[in-house]
């Protein structure tokens, strides 16, 4: 069973940063595919970027390339979002999920396995 432990959310203001962080208990971890994915009221669940933990390969959406980065510390089965010149429309529930193998972008939460139970990020203008 995998489990996918999140940390790292709050609230911040406009134009500020923040660091998420997933720890993925399974023992397959160098062979995943690791996601964020994020929800606000009353939208559905979105991509925001994903990292094959074997080669470091990643995915991020239009919507915050440029400002975010997906990495990964092999050694502690963690990945990590860093979230800087973060916008009001940043806000929302940010879940970290888990597959065996990284889908084609754009990345849908149908392509994802496991999920985290999620962080709150609030960002006030």
């Amino acid at each position: 069973q995998v489990q996918l432990v999140e940390s790292g959310g709050g609230s911040v203001q406009a134009g500020g940063s923040l660091r998420l962080s997933c720890a993925n208990s399974r023992s397959t971890y160098l062979r995943s595919c690791m996601g964020w994915f994020r929800q606000a009221p009353g939208k559905e669940r979105e991509g925001v970027a994903r990292i094959y933990t074997g080669s470091g390969n990643t995915y991020y959406a239009a919507s915050v390339k440029g400002r975010f980065t997906i990495s990964r510390d092999n050694a502690k089965n963690t990945v990590y979002l860093q979230m800087n010149s973060l916008k009001p429309e940043d806000t929302a529930m940010y879940y970290c999920a888990a597959t065996s193998s990284c889908p084609a972008a754009p990345i849908s939460p149908d392509d994802f396995t496991y999920w985290g139970q999620g962080t709150q990020v609030t960002v006030s203008s």
